[in-house]
């Protein structure tokens, strides 16, 4: 790659709205190119640079014929390796310090056979300013809790035998575009306790891959000491979560999914680190500015955890380990990686991003240079591998390539959607929807960067807060989604449901992702078990039975995902490009688009029906309808008939020709030019 800059970047070349900017893009890049020059000239290459998980923690010596054990303590006054393989005697087996702040030891096989082996559980104490205090090394690939004390401990995890991913080939570029479904592994099973990776892949998996789904997004990967953080404070960023299984478990989930077509994308977590002494990152050395800036400058307020310092290389070569270790050890397929904008700024994006001036003041260009560079490294080491970012900044050139002078992701998340639509539910009555609004919302990207579309994010799923179909139905969802029994809120929730849905997935991106769950209306919220509700696990679990007992309505809502996924697929609609609006009616509360061939048609308004409603299309020809969100197998009330067909004419000099069709209050429909049979 050509690291120096020569004449302008092709991200400015192409947006004038950059130009003004131009100073700070160059030196965005430039940035970025000092950092790459520096690690290609000590290291040959990025891939080869990223390989401190095979340096540091444990190591295997067959030629010394033993186990080095490495940690970067530079702070470290004296450091010491103890654990159940020397009966845990704290200083019998003292760490020597290297170039660097590098402390190691050598333990050789005719010293520690049969007592340094797999499965071995091991701390490091730590000697520094703040005391003499028991740790987990840093790079230790399995962390497992005392069922007595609670305390955790690392584990030396070598297999005797490496796991078999004979036969694992998949690539996700294969796919074509995104279909995104969000999952955690421990509230994945219907039962009250915590589900395991075996048990994801054997029930979970197959469901994912029958909706239509083709990627499964899991989040809680890197192990965190408390459950209910959702898995975002994380401690050991090199250690799979011990609570749903081992290592070998999630590899084999992986290559389950793999096999079944089904792309595996890691939530990476590296925008903070969990506060916690005894577990995490957080004053390893017994400095506070070790993997962090000194002071208030290394804490994330917001988060109540600690920021890495992204412009320190050791830090740096760290977090570049992890993102290639997860690719390499686990065959994951890309990352969502989490939290993106508070890297990015020093304000970590609390404020209004409404000027071009805010996306370039209190910018962290350490932040901005290390993803780029993480970026960059996913794709040397894999190809084929996705970076999604979450970013609601909307930071110019997240997703163009580095090359052009971006930072490299492939997609970015539509925040801005599911808050649009909380806010919409929330603020604006049945029939006051601002129809001009939600396509602007829809279609607000920048050029040339792919997003993936969404509703409504895990957040909203959590205790606190609502989910759509919760949001919209409230108490109702208790006793109202009995089919057998009309109930016109349930009734009215459903129906925006399925609406809201289809026009996201149809509009908003060029990928689409979903929570687990929320595609049937999962009710109510997510609640970890905590002291607050007795640690019950009634609310930390899917109730997948809901949708499968045949008498209530999540089953229709289920239904109509499935049916919207598979006719997005049929006609390509994602890889369509920027919709094409026909029609807005603000008093009828009507929208109405192409895409890729096939006109959606929403009417929003909660009593008026078209019983005439003109829709102009690009193309003459017969239309038919392909999709309904009123048909009865989706809880709607089969007032479309779908096989009419409809004979575009030139009803209106004003919008050209079109095609009249009836629609209901509070229904969409999708339809497709009738392809003439051959003779």
């Amino acid at each position: 790659m050509e690291t120096k800059l020569s004449g302008r970047l092709a991200i400015v070349e192409q947006d004038d709205w950059l130009k003004p900017v131009e100073g700070a893009m160059t030196e965005r890049y430039a940035h970025f190119c000092r950092r790459l020059s520096d690690i290609e000239r000590t290291a040959g290459s990025l891939v080869d640079y990223a390989n401190g998980y095979l340096y540091f923690g444990f190591q295997y010596d067959p030629v010394r014929r033993g186990w080095w054990f490495r940690e970067w303590l530079p702070g470290a006054i004296d450091v010491y390796l103890f654990g159940d393989f020397n009966g845990w005697q704290r200083t019998e087996l003292p760490l020597r310090r290297g170039a660097g702040g590098v402390w190691s030891i050598f333990l050789p096989d005719e010293s520690f056979a049969g007592r340094l082996v797999h499965g071995s559980r091991v701390k490091i104490l730590v000697h520094g300013r703040n005391g003499w205090l028991e740790r987990i090394p840093a790079y230790i690939r399995r962390v497992v809790q005392d069922e007595q004390s609670k305390d955790f401990s690392g584990q030396l995890w070598a297999p005797a035998e490496p796991f078999d991913w004979n036969g694992d080939r998949f690539d996700i570029s294969s796919l074509g575009s995104l279909y995104i479904y969000e999952c955690h592994v421990g509230m994945g099973q219907e039962k009250e306790g915590v589900g395991t990776y075996a048990e994801f892949a054997g029930t979970v998996l197959p469901r994912i891959k029958e909706d239509g789904y083709n990627v499964v997004q899991l989040m809680a990967v890197a192990e965190h000491p408390y459950y209910g953080s959702f898995g975002y404070h994380v401690s050991n960023f090199f250690a799979p979560s011990s609570r749903f299984g081992t290592p070998e478990d999630l590899k084999a989930l992986i290559k389950r999914a793999h096999e079944l077509g089904l792309a595996v994308v890691m939530d990476l977590v590296q925008a903070h680190y969990v506060k916690n002494i005894n577990e995490g990152l957080n004053e390893l050395d017994g400095t506070d500015h070790h993997y962090s800036l000194p002071g208030p400058a290394g804490e994330q307020p917001y988060w109540d955890s600690k920021l890495f310092d992204y412009g320190k290389p050791e830090v740096e070569h760290f977090l570049l380990s992890n993102v290639k270790y997860w690719l390499d050890e686990f065959h994951f397929d890309g990352y969502r990686f989490d939290g993106v904008t508070s890297m990015i700024y020093t304000h970590h994006g609390y404020t209004e991003f409404d000027s071009r001036d805010k996306y370039f003041t209190d910018v962290n260009g350490d932040a901005l240079a290390y993803l780029t560079l993480a970026n960059k490294l996913v794709h040397d080491f894999r190809p084929g591998a996705v970076t999604i970012a979450e970013d609601v900044s909307g930071m110019p050139g997240m997703c163009l390539p580095v090359k052009e002078g971006g930072i490299g992701f492939d997609y970015r998340l539509s925040m801005g959607l599911p808050d649009y639509f909380i806010k919409t539910i929330r603020e604006k009555q049945d029939g006051q929807w601002n129809m001009g609004r939600l396509y602007y919302e829809l279609i607000s990207r920048r050029p040339g960067e792919k997003n993936i579309a969404y509703c409504e994010s895990h957040d909203q799923a959590l205790v606190g807060d609502k989910t759509l179909m919760f949001r919209l139905a409230d108490k109702e969802m208790y006793w109202g989604m009995n089919r057998g029994y009309e109930n016109m809120v349930v009734e009215r929730a459903v129906a925006l449901h399925k609406m809201i849905r289809l026009v996201t997935i149809a509009a908003g991106g060029e990928g689409y992702l979903n929570f687990m769950g929320n595609e049937f209306g999962h009710p109510e919220w997510i609640d970890f078990p905590r002291e607050g509700n007795d640690w019950s696990f009634a609310h930390a679990r899917r109730l997948w039975s809901l949708a499968e007992n045949g008498y209530l309505r999540y089953e229709l809502l289920g239904n109509f995902d499935k049916a919207m996924i598979a006719m997005i697929k049929k006609y390509d609609v994602l890889e369509g490009g920027m919709p094409r609006c026909l029609r807005q009616h603000e008093d009828d509360q009507i929208l109405a688009f192409e895409k890729k061939g096939c006109v959606f048609v929403f009417n929003f308004h909660p009593t008026r029906s078209q019983t005439g409603l003109f829709v102009p299309v690009p193309e003459n020809g017969d239309y038919q309808v392909v999709l309904s969100t009123d048909d009865k197998v989706f809880g709607g009330y089969q007032n479309i008939d779908k096989t009419v067909i409809y004979h575009t004419w030139a009803h209106d000099p004003q919008m050209g020709d079109g095609f009249v069709i009836y629609l209901p209050a509070r229904t969409a429909v999708v339809l497709r030019k009738v392809e003439k049979k051959k003779d």
